[in-house]
């Protein structure tokens, strides 16, 4: 049969009596009277059955195993202190929903960086298009025009489209056209006759593939691949530009009519993650605060 451990409190007094040398000292720091220090003392060297500390009036000398028990137990006490102080550090994960092309395009791409600020929140990401009801997540960014009915929310960004394409697909000598484009086969975006009416072609008739998809960062691998021209946001696909993975030949860029927008529900706090969101697009929770009713 196993033996029964002592009290953890017995065990915390006698570390303390082997540190101080004295019951009283011992009595002040745990906030218990000397008496029951010196009560917990004798039942603790009962039941291990030896002796803990030899007395001289209000000197305690602690035996050699008495100082060797001490120094092990002070060892876990202070383990079991840091495993505390860290169980009420620990939060769970903030829950962020987000579009999946501003998932990838933006938000993914700045998460390491992020987790470096201090208080920075766990992420838990699920990029899905599907707005669930508050309480299924904590912070979501979306895409849209609102109002969002029970929501706080911020406009972030416009979304945006210019046409972008394989460098494939841009005469090698001179440049591209506008009449020339309208011999390209397109992507199929509703945008397209407003792009086409600011790059001031308001009839224009242009061709499109066959296969629609269902988000733009599907759009811009099938750009990229030579399937058609997308209308793409030059801010989310800045890197592709950059790296020559597409090419963006024209100045006009459509602005909106959605925008992407963080929300969380009406009345919660906002959490450290969505104030960083916002400051890294200069946007104001009081432009606006509440959206909706």
């Amino acid at each position: 049969m196993a033996r029964s451990q002592p009290p953890l409190e017995s065990l915390r007094i006698l570390v303390a009596c082997v540190r101080h040398g004295t019951f009283s000292r011992a009595a002040a720091e745990i906030g218990v009277t000397p008496a029951a220090v010196s009560q917990r003392i004798r039942s603790l060297e009962a039941q291990l059955g030896v002796e803990l500390f030899a007395r001289h009036g209000p000197r305690l000398i602690a035996t050699n195993r008495a100082r060797a028990l001490a120094q092990r137990l002070e060892h876990a006490l202070s383990l079991m202190r840091v495993a505390v102080d860290a169980c009420r550090r620990l939060k769970a994960p903030l829950r962020v929903t987000c579009a999946p092309t501003f998932a990838a395009r933006w938000l993914v791409p700045r998460l390491a960086m992020y987790q470096t600020l201090r208080g920075a929140d766990a992420i838990a990401l699920d990029a899905t298009q599907t707005l669930e009801p508050p309480g299924a997540f904590d912070v979501a960014i979306r895409s849209g025009v609102g109002p969002w009915p029970g929501y706080s929310a911020v406009r972030l960004l416009a979304e945006q489209g210019t046409p972008m394409m394989s460098p494939r697909a841009v005469p090698s000598r001179g440049r591209l056209t506008l009449r020339r484009f309208l011999r390209l086969p397109l992507i199929p975006d509703p945008r397209w006759p407003q792009w086409f009416e600011i790059a001031g072609i308001a009839q224009a008739k242009p061709r499109f593939v066959s296969t629609r998809f269902p988000n733009y960062e599907l759009e811009a691998q099938a750009a990229a691949k030579g399937i058609g021209a997308a209308l793409l946001s030059p801010v989310l696909f800045a890197e592709l530009t950059a790296q020559g993975t597409l090419v963006a030949p024209f100045p006009w860029v459509l602005q909106g009519p959605s925008s992407y927008w963080l929300l969380w529900a009406k009345g919660s706090q906002e959490s450290h993650f969505g104030r960083w969101v916002r400051s890294q697009f200069g946007a104001s929770a009081a432009a606006p605060a509440s959206v909706g009713v």
